[in-house]
This record gives C-alpha cells, sequence and structure tokens, in this order.
C-alpha cells in the first residue's frame, strides 16, 4: 500500500463513527477532547461558529471542512453567544453505533453538520500526523475538490437513509474521507493547512517514490544506496534528504515500518510469527523477535496475546442519535 493508505490501516482501531444533524437557532453544543481519536465536522448547510478553548469564534460557512486530527475538544454555536448544551457530544460514543441522524436545538434557521470520528491507537502512530496541526480548516473544500466533495455527499446520503450494506459502506466512505481530507491538507495549496516535513517529503518525486517503495515492499532488502537510485540522487546526499523531510534516517524508518506493519500483521492475522517475519524482511524468527522486543518492548507472542485480550467487539448500527438537545429543542 501506498504511504497515506497505511496510516489509516496502521492507526485506525475498532470502526468510525458519524452522524448528520440538522441544528436549528439558536443552538450551541461542546464536544470534549477525546485522547486516542481523530474528528471532523463538515458544514453542509447553513453557517455556525467553532469555538476554540483558546482564541476568537471561527466563522464557518457551508462546504467547509474541519479536522481534528489529535482529539482535542471544541464547541459550535450558532449564534456564538449561545452557551453550549451539556453534556458534551462524544460522536465516538459506542452506544451510537455505527452512524445516526437527528434534529436539534430550536426553531431557527438550520445549520446541518456531518460529523464523526475515527478511534487511534497511539502506541502505532505514524509520524506523518505528527506534522499536522491541532486544527485542520478547509474553507470551502466541498466546492474546490471534486473527489472530497463527492466523498462526503455519499456519506451524507448513506447515513440519513441508510440501505442494505449501509455498515459496510459507510465505513468505507469514513476511511475515504480521511484519506481525502489528508490529500488536501499535504497538498500544500495557500490558505490550507501549514503541515511539517512530510508534505515536502511526499511532495518531493524522489523521497516520495523511495516511500512508495519501502511501503509497498517492505521484505525487500533494502540499502542506503539502491534507495538513493531510486531517488535519483547520490547515497549521502539522499540520506541528508530523507532525515530532513522524515525525521529518520532512511534505515531507521524502514526498521520502523517493518516492526509496525509486523504488529498490525499479528493483530489481525494468524499467520505463524515465521511468516511474519519473512513478509517483513527478516531473514530468521530469532532476527526478527529480538527486533520486535526492542521496538515495543514485549516479544511478539506476548504483544498478540496482549491484542487478542484488548480486542473490543465491532459495534452495532443505530438509528438515532443521543446527542444532548440544545437550548429550545423543538
Amino acid at each position: 500500500m501506498d504511504v497515506l493508505s497505511d496510516v489509516i490501516a496502521l492507526m485506525r482501531t475498532g470502526r468510525p463513527r458519524a452522524a448528520r444533524v440538522a441544528w436549528h437557532a439558536p443552538w450551541g453544543q461542546r464536544f470534549p477532547t477525546v485522547p486516542g481519536s481523530a474528528g471532523f465536522q463538515v458544514v453542509l448547510e447553513g453557517t455556525g461558529r467553532l469555538i476554540p478553548p483558546d482564541g476568537e469564534p471561527i466563522a464557518l460557512s457551508a462546504g467547509d471542512v474541519l479536522f481534528f486530527p489529535r482529539g482535542h475538544g471544541y464547541a459550535m454555536a450558532d449564534p456564538a453567544s449561545t452557551p453550549p448544551a451539556e453534556p458534551a457530544c462524544d460522536p465516538l460514543e459506542d452506544e451510537l453505533g455505527l452512524f445516526a441522524a437527528d434534529s436539534f436545538g430550536g426553531t431557527g434557521a438550520a445549520t446541518v453538520l456531518l460529523c464523526g470520528g475515527y478511534r487511534f491507537d497511539t502506541s502505532r502512530a505514524h509520524p506523518i500526523l505528527a506534522d499536522l496541526p491541532d486544527l485542520v480548516h478547509l474553507p470551502g473544500a466541498l466546492g474546490r475538490d471534486a473527489e472530497l466533495g463527492a466523498a462526503i455527499g455519499l456519506l451524507s446520503t448513506e447515513v440519513q437513509r441508510p440501505g442494505g450494506g449501509a455498515d459496510t459502506i459507510v465505513t468505507s466512505l469514513l476511511d475515504m474521507l480521511l484519506l481525502y481530507i489528508l490529500r488536501a491538507c499535504f497538498a500544500g495549496e495557500p490558505g490550507r493547512c501549514q503541515v511539517g516535513g512530510w508534505a515536502a517529503a511526499l511532495a518531493d518525486p524522489g523521497i516520495s517514490a523511495v516511500l512508495d517503495a519501502v511501503h509497498r515492499d517492505p521484505a525487500h532488502p533494502w540499502t542506503v544506496r539502491e534507495m538513493g537510485e531510486r531517488a535519483g540522487l547520490s547515497r549521502s546526499a539522499f540520506a541528508r534528504r530523507f532525515a530532513a523531510l522524515v525525521g529518520q534516517p532512511p534505515l531507521t524508518y524502514l526498521t520502523w515500518w517493518r516492526l509496525a506493519l509486523a504488529a498490525r500483521l499479528m493483530r489481525e492475522s494468524d499467520a505463524v510469527l515465521g511468516e511474519i517475519a519473512a513478509r517483513v524482511g527478516y531473514g530468521s524468527e530469532y532476527a526478527f523477535a529480538n527486533a520486535f522486543k526492542r521496538e515495543h518492548g514485549m516479544s511478539p507472542g506476548r504483544y498478540r496475546r496482549e491484542a487478542c485480550r484488548l480486542a473490543a467487539p465491532p459495534g452495532r448500527s443505530r438509528r438515532r442519535a443521543r446527542v444532548p438537545p440544545g437550548p429550545g429543542r423543538d
């Protein structure tokens, strides 16, 4: 898989959630900090205000996309002076199910939001997400990004009027939405989110080609020289450029990726350790076990047992969202 696809496959745990909610003015709602998660809000219709923990409210209009890659808390309201309702609304609450649709607030003009979130295992966080700010605001994204707009339109329709296979469709569309948000952010267009080295790494043809090759074939016996040749650079020039953009030397990143992939294979498959070791580029189960223990602090066998013990059963879909009522709910 390519790098952005691997970010999702590596980190996400459980199933993402989504809700389509029509808020009628005046309304206000607080969304709590949820460690180990990422959340989004899309303004489908109307206007509103994002109220961050610090700073002035941010005006929002139809087509705006908000992404919170580290699950920071915030509030939303229309008008901004409306006190947020309590308790806070956690779109990842297990009782809400996979998706929901509802209407809350007063009797005024409606602001329709598509919201949701993803649970992430921070112990296997990909360094690409460390470059993102706490808030990614993509103003008017639905009108500027055709693919993102199409994914949001399909997701909104499926959440509002689910049909056969809705669970699988919604889960897939949520993954697509996250990938399109990351694409838009890492595109580096003026006015988009400000990101660090990974944006430049993905935009650099040589470094991006090496990252893609390493992710697609981690078992290959990569050397810095071969990576440099693939990037069209000398060994030393490639090593300096890779470390400057990615934040790690090439072989350090390769080792990290191999062992992160091995951990995922142990969580999600019944493959024996020898097979996993070979798939991620280790010539012997002994060498793999030693490297895995250095990276993860426990043996592969213990890691697999712990992963099985902590695995949560899949959630259940429900039609109605238990979103707390806003002021003057009708």
